[in-house]
């Protein structure tokens, strides 16, 4: 490696002088490494600490998912526990007053039954229905819509059973309908509701199935 060094003050180079230069030239090269070494360490820190961040941070991803995944696996387990007591309450319902019907007097709403069906299906297109309960004579059809505890929008579902049911059956288009909503549970506005659309009231009392039908009409 050659030198050429400018003498400002044409002070001629001696040994010492050259020497001199050389020892900064030397220092100023081992600072500068001792500076590349030093970032060199603090990007390789850096960059472990960025590894370890995103490692931590990636379990972390784990974690929540699994624990998303168990919460989502409990969830489906309650649903599928509350829909089969739901289910089981409906059957229980539905059993209770297909057979309250059965066994009891064969008048109601005024008229004489000789028949009575469950689980009724229509399927015309675009008017599928089922009809719980179903109280046939000559002359009428008796609908009587089941639920464990009712709500107030049954009210509307019972009313378009008429309706469906004539569609599906058109044999009993000059019968008279009557609609009735049976349930274990009746709340007081659900009850107004069913007097002012005229639809019978059949619910539990204690051990005995009372029907209100005094403000029945015909559909």
């Amino acid at each position: 490696m050659f030198f050429v060094m400018e003498n400002t003050d044409n002070t001629p180079a001696t040994p010492e002088s050259v020497w001199a230069i050389l020892k900064e030239i030397a220092a100023s090269q081992k600072e500068a490494d001792r500076l590349r070494k030093e970032a060199d360490e603090r990007h390789e820190q850096f960059r472990a600490e960025a590894e370890k961040r995103s490692a931590e941070a990636d379990k972390r991803i784990a974690e929540t998912d699994r624990q998303l995944r168990e919460t989502d696996r409990q969830v489906q387990e309650l649903n599928k526990s509350i829909n089969g007591i739901s289910k089981s309450n409906g059957l229980f319902a539905e059993e209770y007053f297909f057979n309250s019907f059965k066994q009891g007097k064969s008048t109601f709403f005024g008229e004489t039954f000789e028949d009575i069906e469950r689980k009724v299906k229509g399927i015309e297109p675009g008017f599928k229905d089922e009809y719980d309960i179903l109280l046939i004579n000559g002359n009428a059809v008796g609908i009587i819509e089941v639920k464990y505890k009712g709500r107030i929008d049954d009210v509307a579902d019972v009313i378009n059973k008429a309706h469906t049911f004539r569609v599906n059956y058109p044999k009993y288009k000059n019968h008279r309908v009557y609609l009735a909503l049976a349930t274990m549970i009746f709340n007081q506005r659900l009850e107004d509701e069913c007097v002012k659309e005229g639809i019978a009231i059949v619910k539990q009392v204690g051990d005995k199935v009372i029907i209100a039908d005094e403000h029945l009409k015909v559909f």
